[in-house]
């Protein structure tokens, strides 16, 4: 009689790396390709969206009625959010990318609204027309392939961000972000360029989390993540202020 082989655990350091990654990538999209069902035959159909997220990481979006994503979304709100993060590689299908799967609806939430316009303030210019939306992808999993052999599915708790404990945060981000771009612009360069790759430039801050901070320069968006979680305005004051004194070290 044989013995089958137990079955082989994925490394758990690899899995946290790809949960975070993924978390990132969302984090860190400007655009996406949005699939919703055709009515009424149910075929797929996809679409280019501009994206930001909301404090949690829900990915957000701003949409006219008038669309036929729109139309789709009102009478099926099932649908999926591909993030392409290949960037100029020579084979994309090395590269990372992530389908995230939910139900897309209309929300009133405001952070999601300063959030999105934050990223993307041309869009400010037609935000309140009548027939435009803005719209989250209440995410319930998502498949992540990260190149040849490294393809994880994720379940919504592992690409979310927790926000409980942090409402001092979420109350104190509007001040703490319009403070940064006003008051420490250079401080934000130098986390672009110093810690996160980025080239020079009059980078923004346009939003803050318990897990990190999100910068946009034109056509690109970087995310910068913190040494620890932070619940509140001193917490994330503390954070920047350290973060700021590795990149001065850095640049020296």
């Amino acid at each position: 009689m044989s013995v089958e082989e137990p079955a082989k655990q994925p490394d758990i350091s690899v899995v946290n790396e790809t949960e975070g990654l993924a978390r990132t990538m969302v984090r860190a999209s400007l655009k996406g390709s949005l699939a919703t069902l055709l009515t009424p035959d149910g075929h797929p159909y996809a679409s280019l969206l501009l994206t930001a997220t909301d404090s949690d990481g829900s990915p957000v979006f701003l949409i006219s009625k008038l669309a036929l994503h729109t139309r789709n979304l009102l009478a099926d709100p099932r649908a999926s959010l591909l993030i392409d993060a290949t960037g100029t590689e020579a084979d994309p299908m090395q590269g990372s990318r992530i389908t995230l799967i939910g139900e897309a609806r209309p929300t009133t939430s405001e952070s999601a609204k300063r959030r999105f316009l934050a990223r993307h303030p041309a869009a400010a210019g037609y935000a309140g027309f009548p027939d435009f939306a803005f719209y989250a992808l209440d995410v319930q999993g998502a498949h992540f392939i990260g190149g040849f052999g490294r393809i994880f599915d994720l379940p919504r708790e592992k690409l979310l961000t927790n926000l409980s404990g942090a409402e001092a945060l979420l109350e104190a981000e509007q001040g703490v972000v319009s403070h940064m771009n006003e008051d420490h612009a250079d401080a934000i360069e130098l986390y672009a360029t110093r810690l996160l790759g980025g080239g020079a430039g009059a980078w923004r801050m346009t939003g803050i989390d318990p897990e990190g901070c999100d910068l946009v320069l034109g056509a690109r968006a970087l995310r910068l993540p913190f040494g620890s979680r932070v619940t509140n305005g001193d917490d994330v004051r503390k954070e920047l202020v350290r973060l700021v004194g590795i990149a001065r070290s850095a640049a020296a």
